[in-house]
């Protein structure tokens, strides 16, 4: 596992994104963890977790991108975070995007869109921050789309997650990640997977964190809603 991937995976225990516990899921599903980007909520936190996204893109996707999309709300502070580190890092400017929940309808930037207005001949990598089940990318891509003038006008690159819950997604045996790569033809990868935080902090770990106990309730957990990559 790559250096910063252990490093992050520290860092959302330093800033408490990353619990374990009981938890309620928007799907009704009991999780023994949890991940919430929206306690992200410091200039430095935000500093370093731009850096993290942007390795984990240049890595999977390298820098011929244009835009990064995030779409709201939670993509939109990734999406300029990974934006300004991308620049720092590998010195390319790249454009940030993300969608509105309601139409501006005045102003010189009424329309759907925030920040830079997508293009034919853009290359798009969208920004999320974990998908469980991948129905919002059922939003986000005619959002993306409809800005084209010419069918195909605009290539989405792929989209990239914080952590990959690696849980089957509706009516299938495979990840919402791998899912959304078969379904709409663009790469999907994370900064890490929940096997890389097992392997982390229990696997090659102290122990401290996912205990026995808690690793016996993953264990549980996965054999019920893991999917087939797991």
């Amino acid at each position: 596992m790559e250096q910063y991937k252990k490093e992050f995976i520290d860092f959302m225990l330093e800033c408490q994104v990353l619990k374990f516990g009981s938890f309620t899921l928007k799907s009704g599903r009991q999780s023994p963890f949890f991940m919430n980007a929206g306690a992200y909520i410091t200039g430095s936190q935000l500093y370093r977790l731009g850096k993290y996204y942007a390795q984990a893109i240049h890595d999977n996707f390298g820098d011929d991108i244009d835009v990064f999309f995030g779409p709201a709300y939670k993509g939109i502070p990734l999406a300029v975070a990974t934006s300004i580190a991308f620049y720092e890092l590998y010195g390319k400017e790249i454009k940030y995007c993300c969608d509105r929940k309601e139409l501006k309808d005045h102003g010189a930037d009424k329309g759907g869109l925030l920040g830079y207005n997508i293009k034919d001949g853009d290359r798009v990598v969208i920004i999320e921050d974990v998908t469980t089940s991948g129905k919002s990318i059922e939003e986000v891509y005619p959002k993306i789309k409809a800005q084209e003038t010419v069918e195909g006008g605009i290539k989405i690159v792929g989209e990239i997650v914080s952590l990959n819950r690696l849980e089957r997604a509706p009516d299938s045996t495979k990840s919402a990640l791998d899912t959304i790569a078969d379904t709409y033809g663009f790469k999907t990868c994370a900064i890490v997977s929940m096997a890389d935080v097992i392997d982390a902090l229990y696997t090659n770990g102290d122990k401290a964190v996912i205990t026995d106990e808690i690793k016996a309730q993953l264990d549980e957990y996965y054999k019920q809603w893991g999917c087939d990559s797991f």
